[in-house]
């Protein structure tokens, strides 16, 4: 593609992609209102239903966006046997906002409707916000540890977030993603925060730890996602609204939800030690494939 092309791309896709989500966000932040205007719980699943329903048109718009780059090439295993009547707890590796992206356009018609974490301050962007909180996505609100040496009556008020959402999700088969380590992969980040992967930051259990524990025996399987854009691993998201984006791949792993990563991650020495071994050990092996996958495309 000749590089005179790629900003005109950018700029066609760029405006695209924002109006189609402001399109799909307004239905959704409409109800969104109806939904903080009549609290029935019977009319609240009408709304999630309808939701979602938009949600998917949303995906879609995105998989026909990708389109408009025709070189990109996907790179896809595990998909097999996953089905929308189930519950998923969805776990992988985070390195750009194409992630998201990306799991929606992959997962839209093979799974229940992707729940993300979100950061709070999304709630403030106007329509995406309310639209999220229709779409029963939980606001997660960071505390440095600083602040919460001067303000300890906030420790755990992302837990009980998670709970309250937990519970709204027991209504419908849903899909529940965590980027395990609660911020985008660079190697500045990689270095300051001492990780010990090469391709990786290091997880945080304690979100993924309670998801379980609050509705572990909802959860049909796990699936253990790694994501790696191989030809364009500086900047995938504008190279994939530049057109450039070249290959992405991804591996699904299906894991069986163990009895024993149920406990009391906050209380329990012992159970917290073993829920971290077991989630080490997955990041592990998740960056023995990474590099094995780099080394097949470089």
């Amino acid at each position: 593609m000749p590089k005179m092309l790629a900003p005109i791309i950018l700029i066609f896709s760029s405006l695209l992609a924002i109006a189609v989500t402001a399109l799909c966000s307004l239905p959704i932040a409409l109800a969104g209102i109806i939904k903080l205007l009549i609290p029935i719980p019977t009319l609240w699943r009408h709304i999630s239903t309808f939701a979602d329903g938009v949600m998917w048109c949303w995906c879609q718009s995105l998989a026909l966006l990708l389109k408009i780059n025709p070189r990109i090439q996907w790179d896809i295993e595990g998909l097999e046997g996953l089905e929308k009547k189930h519950w998923y707890l969805l776990i992988s590796n985070h390195t750009s906002w194409s992630d998201i992206v990306v799991l929606c356009v992959l997962f839209r018609n093979h799974i229940p409707m992707n729940k993300y974490f979100l950061k709070q301050q999304l709630a403030w962007i106007p329509f995406v916000g309310l639209a999220c909180w229709a779409l029963d996505m939980p606001f997660m609100k960071r505390y440095s540890r600083s602040y919460l040496l001067k303000h300890p009556e906030k420790r755990g008020q992302d837990i009980e977030t998670t709970r309250r959402s937990c519970e709204k999700f027991r209504q419908r088969p849903t899909t529940i993603v965590n980027f395990v380590e609660g911020s985008r992969f660079t190697e500045a980040k990689k270095i300051k925060t001492h990780s010990p992967y090469r391709n990786l930051l290091v997880p945080k259990a304690a979100g993924i730890a309670f998801t379980l524990s609050a509705l572990g025996s909802q959860f049909d399987k796990i699936l253990n996602v790694t994501l790696l854009y191989p030809d364009n691993h500086t900047h995938p998201f504008i190279d994939m609204l530049c057109g450039r984006l070249q290959r992405i791949v991804v591996k699904i792993e299906c894991l069986p939800i163990d009895r024993n990563l149920h406990g009391d991650y906050f209380n329990d020495k012992l159970f917290k030690r073993k829920f971290q071994l077991w989630l080490n050990t997955l990041w592990q092996e998740k960056d023995r494939l990474l590099d094995k996958i780099k080394h097949k495309y470089n």
